[in-house]
């Protein structure tokens, strides 16, 4: 069920396959799985629908359940959190609790495109490459998270350990497939 309100230009709510552009009909047929609520009317631009986090990982990432587990481990008063562009709050916030600091990045793959790849160059990865975003958030800290395509680049990845490190990959999958991964730099790499 759609909202009575209407999205404003740009954005759109899709109800019937048939109104589907073509380049985005494969995620909208996987709709379900990355909002379950997008029947309530979840409104989408095209773009988006080509960098979204499919809900049930994101749930494992966001910030409620990062301030929930830091409680948890009573860490919480160690931690503050930030939602917003990264590298205009990152670099404001962090500046003297940096080097003690995590960033977990899960910048936008460039659209569709990043399934042309058998192996996804993460040198075209736009708007941001991965040297952009390596160099960017290690500059603050060493220890780094990046949400990934499935299919990137490992050789890439590992282009940024340092000497003698191993990384951390975690694949995230759904229904038995690999969706996204996640890379691990710094001492999060170790463990």
């Amino acid at each position: 069920m759609a909202t009575a309100k209407e999205p404003p230009e740009g954005v759109h709510h899709y109800e019937t396959a048939e109104d589907v552009p073509w380049e985005i009909s494969k995620y909208w047929h996987q709709r379900h799985n990355i909002f379950s609520k997008y029947d309530d009317g979840i409104w989408m631009t095209h773009d988006a629908w080509f960098g979204v986090t499919p809900e049930p990982v994101a749930k494992t990432v966001v910030l409620a359940c990062a301030k929930h587990n830091a409680e948890v481990y009573g860490v919480a008063k160690k931690i503050f959190w930030i939602c917003g562009d990264a590298f205009t709050e990152i670099p404001k916030r962090l500046k003297q609790v940096g080097k003690s600091a995590v960033v977990f990045g899960s910048p936008p793959w460039g659209g569709p495109t990043y399934t042309d790849y058998e192996v996804f160059d993460l040198n075209v990865m736009g708007p941001y490459t991965l040297p952009f975003l390596y160099n960017s958030f290690s500059a603050i800290t060493p220890d780094v998270v990046l949400y990934l395509p499935r299919t990137s680049d490992m050789r890439q990845l590992a282009k940024h350990a340092k000497p003698g490190e191993k990384l951390k990959v975690t694949h995230y999958c759904m229904h038995g497939a690999s969706k996204a991964l996640c890379v691990y730099f710094g001492s999060l790499a170790a463990t």
